[in-house]
């Protein structure tokens, strides 16, 4: 059974368009380069509600899937040194849902 999981950033107020620059030219050329957006559902910024927040949801076969991706990511230089180390004291909280799909419905 597929497994989503959302990841909310709330970052800290005044810092979205510093994250959106990292995010733009190292974080997601990093995923894209080690082929790890293959299992991206998409990216997304807040617009009403609770603001200052990046959230993106992925997509993985099962658990195991899910752990094999997060671990090779966090092994991977590019990713870690030229992005996540940038990116880490923008973020005020981060919060990660793992959901699975409803037996009726459209699904990513």
């Amino acid at each position: 059974m597929a497994i989503y999981e959302l990841r909310t950033y709330n970052l800290h107020v005044g810092k979205m368009g510093e994250a959106v620059k990292l995010y733009s030219e190292f974080g997601y050329p990093a995923l894209n380069k080690g082929g790890f957006d293959k299992k991206l559902v998409g990216y997304f910024q807040a617009d009403t509600g609770t603001i200052n927040q990046l959230v993106h949801m992925w997509k993985f076969d099962d658990d195991a899937d899910r752990r094999a991706h997060w671990a090779k990511l966090f092994a991977y230089a590019p990713f870690i040194e030229g992005f996540a180390a940038k990116f880490r004291p923008l973020v005020q909280t981060q919060e990660v849902k793992l959901l699975t799909a409803a037996p009726w419905g459209p699904h990513p």
